[in-house]
């Protein structure tokens, strides 16, 4: 029996199909999809598997029924109606010229128009071109049209901070606009992006769109869950530590059961590293830069919480922090909370691979060239597993003493104390501890958590504002952080860091063991 393959880069289903790739059955979000509404709308990091799932659409109205044959739809399916498909693709062209966005469509839609045997219209706009070919193609073949996007807002994305990206956003609001229009020549119309703009911003003509971003029913539409790896990477996986498999890629949440990232997997699978595969294909520097420029600590990222509203706040003209991060896949929601008809998300790290990488990055930022060296060869987990606590004073001193004073002028990074805050945190986070950032009690919540080497180390930064050594220590014990965490009977280490303002370096740090007893 030949082996199947790992379809790393494959986006058509017809190719996944017939050259026997591993393949996770997503049919039975399609059956939802079609059973349950017309008009869809869903938000999904890049590397997720988007582009696949429209390409099984694709397959699915134009009624290939050998492809599907196995998966679950293939006996819910009518195959004998076949309906025309529009799919619309913008993954390729570099659009920061919007006369690029112009140019990509109408050789599109010319595609289109000659595969299905319709009267080219190259002097139409691409809206009343689009709009012909939708009626025309009911017209010949007596049945409605589905309209399929892909990265639907790349060509935004890759003008963000340009005038082109006001431009992009114009001229694809007409465009999406004829989905409305055509309606009842429209079976089915399905848009997918990375980005959640606004309706206001971009489908003001398309306000019935159904967005299933966070709908639960499709928290598992892109992305694999564990019962996918049991059901079908089994036996690939079979020399893997599953919770170490779990720790670096899962942990991904749109309301539902949690998934991992389908590149991560597949890259696994292929290479048997555990590496930053997803992180690696991308360039996060945009979002650093947005990062700095608004003043959001490192330290925050993690335990951010947010409205529903604030969440889905994406535009060119305001990026709300929290959606910037959540869109892209770097945030993904741990909790929610609902009060009074609302609904508060907790946002974090999904997995390790994020928290780590990124926090590489963050450094990079936070640091000049030579202290960033010494951050990247710290001793940390070394220093921990002795119990060198006067070793890590002297890390942090020797780092921060490292720093220029301009650096610390020209740093946009949070408050002085925060910045601090956040070059620790991110330390602690590069090197791949297990971190609470902000963890909440009754009493408040501590700064950062760290496990390691089976022991619980809490953190308290403070800004020394003249009070007695030891501020930071006396807030731990005073407010009982320690408390949640006596019942695993574990050493717990009480520190508290002071931050001297004056000095620019660390101000006092104080260390305390607690009883591992309840």
């Amino acid at each position: 029996m030949l082996k199947r393959k790992l379809p790393i880069g494959i986006q058509t289903f017809r190719e996944m199909r017939e050259e026997r790739f591993y393949y996770v059955d997503m049919t039975k979000f399609a059956q939802s999809m079609v059973e349950g509404g017309k008009l869809y709308f869903l938000s999904r990091p890049r590397r997720f598997g988007k582009s696949l799932f429209l390409d099984t659409l694709k397959e699915l109205f134009e009624g290939s029924e050998a492809l599907l044959r196995g998966l679950h739809i293939h006996d819910q399916w009518d195959w004998d109606v076949r309906h025309p498909v529009v799919r619309l693709h913008f993954g390729a062209g570099d659009f920061t010229d919007p006369a690029r966005l112009t140019e990509d469509v109408h050789d599109q839609l010319a595609t289109l128009e000659e595969a299905n045997g319709v009267l080219s219209r190259p002097d139409a706009s691409p809206p009343i071109r689009l709009r012909h070919l939708v009626a025309a193609l009911r017209e010949q073949t007596g049945q409605r049209v589905a309209v399929l996007v892909d990265e639907y807002d790349k060509p935004i994305l890759d003008a963000l901070g340009t005038p082109a990206a006001a431009a992009n956003r114009q001229f694809l609001r007409a465009l999406y606009a004829v989905v409305k229009q055509s309606d009842a020549h429209i079976k089915f119309a399905f848009l997918a992006g990375v980005s959640k703009f606004s309706k206001v911003s971009l489908f003001s003509d398309l306000n019935h769109l159904k967005d299933i971003t966070l709908d639960r029913r499709y928290a598992a539409v892109c992305g694999y869950t564990e019962q996918d790896l049991d059901d079908v990477f089994a036996e690939a996986l079979a020399g893997f530590d599953r919770d170490e498999v779990r720790r670096w890629y899962n942990g991904y949440s749109w309301r539902g059961q949690r998934v991992y990232n389908p590149f991560d997997i597949l890259l696994l699978l292929d290479e048997g590293e555990f590496r930053a595969h997803w992180f690696e294909t991308g360039s996060p520097k945009f979002l650093i830069d947005e990062l700095r420029q608004r003043g959001v600590p490192s330290i925050d990222l993690d335990g951010m919480t947010t409205s529903e509203a604030l969440l889905s706040a994406f535009d060119v003209d305001e990026m709300a922090v929290e959606a910037l991060l959540f869109q892209t896949g770097y945030l993904t929601i741990l909790d929610e909370k609902h009060q009074d008809g609302r609904i508060r998300y907790r946002l974090g790290y999904p997995n390790l691979e994020v928290r780590q990488s990124l926090n590489e990055r963050l450094l990079r930022a936070l640091l000049p060239e030579g202290a960033r060296r010494q951050a990247d060869d710290a001793p940390l987990r070394e220093l921990l597993a002795a119990n060198d606590f006067d070793g890590l004073e002297g890390f942090f001193r020797s780092l921060f003493a490292g720093i220029p004073h301009q650096w610390h002028v020209n740093n946009d990074i949070g408050n002085f104390e925060g910045y601090y805050a956040s070059v620790v945190y991110s330390c602690f986070a590069a090197q791949g501890f297990e971190l609470i950032a902000e963890d909440s009690t009754s009493a408040g919540r501590s700064d950062m958590v760290v496990r390691c080497d089976d022991a619980v180390y809490l953190f308290e930064f403070k800004l020394s504002n003249g009070a007695p050594e030891g501020g930071a220590l006396a807030q731990i014990k005073r407010k009982g952080y320690a408390d949640k965490y006596r019942s695993l009977r574990l050493p717990i280490y009480l520190i508290g860091v002071e931050f001297g303002k004056t000095q620019r370096n660390v101000a006092a740090f104080d260390v305390e063991r607690l009883a591992s007893t309840i």
